[in-house]
């Protein structure tokens, strides 16, 4: 996910780290918020993988600001994998929504709706949180823990709503319409 998030925010233009980083928290973030400790390094690999490239540039005070910006490696790497997400990129939803905030980077509407297909067949899976003796999923309704009945009701709604909006871009992609 960290690794979709740089590319995808240096598509768009050159940053420096801490913008990068401002950037990347805004996206992902109280869920799965980005360190120092793991945004430089990763930084470092795509570096080294020939991925980006690091620039100084005169900064506001007397050092010089390192500004990162993708090569062409890095677009076509962005591409892939946004045309062929892993497996808990689709099923993870923060990992999904990293992939859909830069799904329009892939210029080609087929491929854009194949990844929102994914995404849908998994949501419309059958799934809860919680199963009874039996294996089977238990239903808000069945459920005697407010708690627990709430996480349902609001997991129902967020998912209606998701599959509600998947299926409406794909017929837009599809049918030849702009999203």
């Amino acid at each position: 996910m960290l690794t979709l998030a740089i590319l995808g925010f240096l598509y768009d233009e050159p940053l420096h780290g801490y913008e990068l980083k401002s950037r990347i928290t805004g996206l992902t973030g109280h869920a799965r918020p980005v360190s120092d400790g793991a945004l430089y390094p990763a930084i470092a690999r795509l570096e080294k993988a020939g991925l980006l490239e690091r620039r100084s540039e005169p900064g506001s005070g007397a050092a010089p600001r390192q500004v990162l910006e993708l090569t062409a490696a890095g677009r076509a790497e962005l591409e892939g994998r946004l045309a062929d997400p892993a497996e808990a990129e689709i099923s993870d939803q923060i990992r999904f929504f990293t992939v859909a905030a830069f799904l329009d980077r892939l210029t080609d509407p087929v491929a854009q709706a194949a990844v929102l297909r994914r995404r849908l067949a998994f949501l419309e899976a059958p799934s809860s949180f919680f199963y009874d003796a039996q294996g089977r999923p238990v239903a808000a309704e069945q459920e005697s823990s407010p708690f627990r009945r709430g996480m349902l009701l609001v997991a129902r709604a967020s998912g209606a709503a998701e599959r509600a909006w998947l299926a409406g871009t794909i017929a837009d992609l599809e049918g030849g319409r702009a999203c």
